[in-house]
């Protein structure tokens, strides 16, 4: 699958993209409980998009990094699409 091939509202994605910039970690609480949440932009060679990374996901990437996204879902937030991998899904870092 590559990225300009997502949508909105899709789940089950499987993609591979190079992660090419890293956003700022920024902590949030909710129900109680703190946690902390960053989006980094990946691309591949059909486009880029925003992938969300979520506690201790903020602190695996690197520019650079190439990696495998399994079972994420796609959603919309500000009009942008957005990756995003639930408790279901993972980000594998590849060799």
């Amino acid at each position: 699958m590559k990225i300009s091939e997502l949508e909105a509202g899709q789940g089950n994605v499987e993609i591979e993209a190079e992660v090419t910039d890293l956003g700022a970690v920024r902590e949030f609480s909710k129900f109680g409980r703190v946690g902390k949440v960053s989006s980094v932009t990946i691309k591949d060679d059909s486009g880029q998009m925003q992938l969300t990374l979520w506690d201790e996901q903020t602190e695996m990437l690197k520019v650079g990094n190439k990696i495998k996204v399994t079972n994420g879902y796609v959603k919309e937030w500000q009009g942008e699409k957005q990756l995003n991998v639930g408790r279901q899904g993972t980000i594998e870092v590849l060799k």
